[in-house]
């Protein structure tokens, strides 16, 4: 078109003129193409120049006669040295022809190699050899921890079917040896979980491997990242298991129970496949993208609460509760384990400090107050400290600890060594409890006071503990003749629970019997024996229900020097936990219904002060039944219609007279002087 546009002007100056915009057009295009192809080649003249200098060393050892072998091909040397499965073979061997032809520029590069190196790294078969024997555990688990008798013999049973399983899967030629179920250690903190795990792979003797699971809340800690994320990893079984580099280990997966979950999904679901002996065979991780064989791993899992765990997940473990530990138990382990360790970690002597058992047992009962063992390691640590530096000052010293020096070393004592009142109180009765660190005293405080019937709860608790004691009022109104209590009380009197320690939570069913105990005892001005303490979660009706954690709770009475225990009568299997030392000291009632409680709690005759006789003067008692002649008990059919079951009433006639002596009004003047004090630092639930 330009041309035949030239053509057709006969003009000369005209036709110039068009030539030289022309001329100029062309002009500014190679201008910039010019300038385009300076950029590009200053982009690339990096990339270029790493890639002649390649070609070039190639060339000249190939001139040299030099053997170079490239990256694809010892990838492929290393594939064939590892004995993989077909279908892991197969997926390594295209990951390293897509390596081979994707340019050396390519940011695709390095993931591909990071694929190819994790795969290649991971223990696909290589095994470690078992070596189980029964007398060789036990000796070993005995080394590593005293006392645990029971435990102990779990763990060899435990320990002994896995290994008849395997048997049994070699001799029929089977792959898989069929793991059952893994195991599941719940205990308070310090009393040798993750030790009991590292004494399991010691005696199997297989590769120890623990991973933390406290605070995880990514699903990517257990399944990994797809490799499409910058920074893809896989998740920590895998990283693991190429740690250990073996494909049997034993894996201590700590602090189950403190698993968590948000919108980056839930850690504990993921594990449901890592954990189920029917699914981890093919455990597939994110990053992997191929099916790894768990089934040979020993699964161990540690926590401190059993009822944190999800459900699904406790239903794939077999689940052994490890209990705090005694007195005795503590002493032992403080002398045989705790104290030359310590000793050793401060590059001491065992002659240059003596502490006698006497000693250390001060020290537990004195400066410890836990189920486990660690603030015992701590306080010889601090001992150990102060010798260290008087050592250094005088290098011949030898030092014995008695109880006259004690305090120079620790201090003045955390923890009276005094045992609780055993005074009998008016509406104060001791309950049991149980934490995180163990079972302890739970005491409940309850006094009256003239108001409108208002019923106050205190104490920071819970909304089930809060319906124990809507649930002990309401049983105390339905039994109010029987317990010659006004059947108006609730009109003219205020009632209040407290239970001591108001900035710790505390919640659960199990003090509902000791909330009643107390209300009892408020109303009808009767004390609480003070050598008794009670568990058990009460109903409408007056039945006593079972509970769980007995164990730990006869632990901390006794510890407390508490003689007498109220416990359900349903929990009488669960005494066979109970040491034959601890049960001997002991007086154990199981009961069944409320007021057998009132009558093992309860001290017959109600105690009168100044204050109670003023009022009685000042105010006339209120009859239950009054006759224009004279005062009668309640006759029988009376009782029985406000729930009474007492055989003795029963037998009573209703011509008897009543007594109004024996018709005792709530006084607002019965909160107590003195009760026992629980440590601050325990957590009652």
């Amino acid at each position: 078109m330009q041309q035949q546009d030239l053509l057709e002007t006969s003009d000369p100056m005209e036709r110039l003129e068009k030539i030289c915009v022309m001329m100029g057009n062309e002009i500014e295009i190679l201008e910039l193409e010019t300038t385009i192809r300076g950029r590009v080649r200053s982009q690339v003249d990096r990339t270029q120049k790493e890639f002649y200098l390649r070609e070039q060393m190639r060339a000249i050892q190939e001139e040299l006669g030099i053997e170079g072998s490239s990256e694809a091909e010892e990838l492929r040397t290393k594939l064939q040295e590892k004995q993989l499965p077909t279908e892991v073979t197969a997926k390594v061997r295209k990951e390293i022809d897509r390596l081979e032809r994707t340019p050396a520029q390519s940011a695709e590069l390095a993931v591909i190699r990071s694929y190819i190196d994790w795969v290649l790294a991971l223990p696909w078969t290589e095994h470690s050899e078992d070596r189980f024997n029964i007398e060789e555990t036990r000796r070993i688990l005995d080394e590593d921890h005293y006392g645990l008798e029971g435990i102990k013999e779990r763990i060899i049973e435990f320990l002994a079917v896995r290994q008849l399983r395997q048997q049994l899967a070699s001799r029929n030629g089977s792959s898989r040896s069929g793991q059952g179920q893994i195991l599941c250690l719940i205990g308070p903190p310090g009393v040798g979980k993750t030790s009991l795990g590292q004494s399991i792979a010691h005696a199997l003797g297989r590769k120890f491997a623990r991973i933390s699971l406290g605070g995880v809340h990514d699903e990517a800690e257990i399944r990994g990242h797809r490799r499409t994320y910058v920074g893809a990893l896989p998740g920590r079984i895998i990283q693991s298991m190429k740690t250990v580099g073996v494909h049997n280990p034993v894996f201590l997966l700590d602090e189950i129970d403190k698993l968590s979950s948000d919108y980056r999904g839930d850690p504990a679901a993921a594990l449901l496949e890592v954990l189920d002996p029917q699914q981890n065979s093919t455990f597939t991780d994110h990053y992997l993208e191929l099916p790894f064989d768990l089934s040979e791993v020993f699964f161990i899992c540690t926590g401190n609460v059993k009822w944190q765990i999800p459900r699904p997940l406790a239903d794939r473990m077999d689940i052994i509760e490890l209990p705090g530990y005694m007195l005795e138990e503590k002493v032992n382990i403080g002398m045989r384990h705790l104290l030359p360790r310590v000793l050793s970690e401060h590059g001491l002597a065992p002659e240059q400090l003596k502490i006698s058992a006497a000693v250390m047992q001060q020290i537990i009962i004195e400066y410890t107050r836990e189920a486990g063992m660690r603030n015992l390691e701590r306080q010889l640590a601090n001992i150990c400290r102060k010798v260290a530096r008087l050592v250094l000052e005088k290098p011949n010293r030898r030092i014995r600890l008695t109880a006259h020096n004690l305090e120079q070393y620790l201090g003045t004592p955390r923890y009276s060594t005094a045992p609780p009142s055993l005074q009998s109180q008016v509406g104060s009765a001791m309950g049991l409890a149980v934490t995180e660190n163990g079972g302890i005293l739970l005491p409940v405080e309850v006094v009256t006071m003239v108001g409108k019937g208002d019923l106050l709860v205190t104490g920071q608790l819970g909304d089930v503990m809060r319906e124990s004691a809507i649930a002990a009022l309401s049983y105390i109104r339905t039994r109010s003749n029987m317990l010659r209590i006004d059947p108006n009380f609730q009109d003219a009197t205020d009632l209040h629970i407290h239970l001591p320690e108001g900035a710790i939570p505390k919640d659960g069913p199990s003090a509902g019997i000791t909330i009643a105990t107390s209300l009892v005892s408020a109303l009808t001005r009767r004390p609480v024996r003070g050598d008794v303490a009670m568990t058990g979660e009460v109903t409408l009706l007056g039945n006593v229900l079972p509970i769980g954690g007995l164990k730990e709770k006869v632990l901390a009475a006794q510890q407390a020097n508490i003689t007498h225990l109220i416990v359900p009568a349903a929990n009488k299997k669960d005494l066979a936990e109970i040491p034959d030392k601890i049960r001997q000291r002991l007086t154990i009632s199981l009961v069944n219904t409320m007021d057998e409680v009132i009558d093992i709690a309860l001290l017959e005759e109600p105690v009168h002060t100044q204050e109670q006789e003023e009022a009685d003067n000042a105010n006339e008692p209120i009859l239950l039944h009054r006759d224009e002649h004279t005062e009668r008990a309640p006759r029988v059919n009376d009782r029985r219609r406000h729930g009474s079951t007492s055989a003795d009433e029963e037998r009573e006639t209703g011509d008897e007279t009543f007594d109004s002596s024996e018709l005792i009004l709530p006084s607002e003047h019965n909160a107590p002087d003195n009760y026992p004090q629980a440590s601050a630092e325990q957590q009652k639930d």
